[in-house]
């Protein structure tokens, strides 16, 4: 028996500075709502977005290299909407029908960090 229970947030990376393109893309765009980040961790940078199931933190690095493979699958229920309004902000949306039960795409955030969004197929 598994003492895993779910998944309580995904974390990104991001260079710093880049909070205000990130709330633009996730909050503006993907439609998360920013949530306040503890004081302590505040002042590291970055910034923490939330849609009911979804989490997603993004973390300052100063190093930062876009993760290219690793990427957060996020179910979504629209996805056709999803890609229409991410086309219109101007994203490249990657369609994608490799994985059975589902209709998906990938798009990278604004500072190169993969995306896939994945909807069940009507026949799933």
């Amino acid at each position: 028996m598994s003492l895993l229970i779910g998944l309580h947030h995904v974390q990104l990376a991001a260079p710093p500075g880049t909070e205000p393109r990130m709330r633009e893309f996730y909050a503006g765009i993907l439609g998360l709502t920013e949530v306040p980040k503890p004081p302590a961790l505040a002042a590291r940078g970055g910034a923490w977005f939330r849609a009911p199931g979804v989490e997603v933190h993004i973390g300052a690095e100063a190093d930062f290299r876009p993760a290219r493979k690793a990427h957060p699958g996020i179910l979504v229920r629209d996805l056709d909407a999803l890609v229409d309004r991410l086309r219109a902000a101007g994203h490249q949306v990657r369609p994608d029908d490799l994985l059975p039960g589902y209709r998906r795409c990938y798009v990278d955030d604004p500072v190169g960090n993969r995306l896939e969004f994945l909807q069940p197929s009507e026949a799933a």
